[in-house]
């Protein structure tokens, strides 16, 4: 399995925009050969001072995938790359990591 934590930050602002978009296309994905979870999750409301928080214009999608060809397919599918291009001029920037699990 693979698991991906998408870290997206919108211009000031444009968070909401991207989510619905988000929101829009996350049915595709997951019906997509080899999706196991796809969710966006923001900061918890009222962290205590000192807890560490990506801010009011970021966003992190949780990803499950069954293999690394699901994980690449999903990256070529064309909602994905309508997805970009509707959010583009809104995202001033994402770290996709890809990872793996530990064994033991």
């Amino acid at each position: 399995m693979i698991q991906v934590l998408a870290i997206i930050t919108t211009h000031p602002g444009k968070r909401e925009d991207v989510l619905a978009a988000f929101r829009e296309n996350r049915a595709a994905v997951l019906a997509e050969d080899g999706c196991i979870e796809y969710g966006a999750v923001v900061d918890a409301a009222n962290l205590p001072p000192g807890w560490a928080s990506f801010g009011p214009d970021t966003f992190v999608v949780v990803e499950k995938w069954a293999s690394l060809p699901a994980l690449q397919a999903h990256a070529a599918a064309p909602h994905m790359k309508a997805y970009g291009a509707r959010t583009k001029d809104w995202v001033a920037s994402r770290a996709i990591h890809v990872m793996e699990p530990v064994g033991g």
